[in-house]
């Protein structure tokens, strides 16, 4: 009876620990989101460093739930988008971009624990998280301008704003997340295994 009680300890701990880090990851989502550099269209901003962090430090599960979470109290109502928020956000062209941090934060989570901490795995995690961000978002950009707000966008116009001018800077973002990954991930490693 006694081992139940310390084993119903443990996962209680383990929970929480989980919970406060995918809240920390939300808050720094939102933040991210208000950090930016304006580009006409598809304003760029440092969340995708964010949700990519979350994937790699958390794991898969724990870093699509920290950008699950974030997306899920903007839609409530919370102004944490970088326009706003609220239900009818879906609707903003860049909301694909929210649902494509979800699948990459998990997706990079995956690569990254998938074997040993290398700079190339990590770098493979962070790069396959942001094609789909990417491929998510320019998709949604182009379907909701074209059908819900009857704006015909050309194939050149809707890559130059949604892909080619905010790209550069996030694939120098993915080489960042990767050191701090590099350094980080054993840190936390050591905590887990201490705890």
């Amino acid at each position: 009876m006694g081992t139940l009680r310390i084993n119903e300890t443990e996962l209680g701990t383990i929970k929480t620990k989980n919970m406060i880090y995918v809240s920390f990851f939300t808050a720094l989502i939102a933040i991210g989101a208000f950090i930016r550099v304006p580009v006409p269209y598809c304003p760029f901003t440092l969340q995708l460093t964010c949700t990519t962090l979350a994937g790699m430090l958390l794991g898969a599960k724990l870093g699509a739930l920290a950008c699950g979470l974030y997306v899920i109290l903007g839609l409530a109502g919370l102004p944490i988008f970088t326009q706003g928020g609220g239900p009818s956000y879906v609707l903003q062209p860049t909301f694909g971009y929210l649902i494509g941090f979800i699948i990459g934060a998990f997706l990079t989570g995956w690569v990254v624990h998938k074997g040993e901490l290398t700079m190339q795995r990590l770098l493979a995690g962070c790069f396959l998280g942001l094609i789909v961000v990417y491929a998510v978002g320019v998709a949604y950009y182009w379907v909701i301008s074209r059908f819900w707000l009857g704006k015909s966008m050309s194939a050149w116009r809707l890559f130059l704003y949604c892909f080619f001018l905010p790209v550069p800077g996030d694939i120098a973002l993915c080489f960042v997340s990767s050191a701090l990954g590099k350094r980080l991930i054993p840190i936390m490693k050591r905590r887990e295994a201490m705890a």
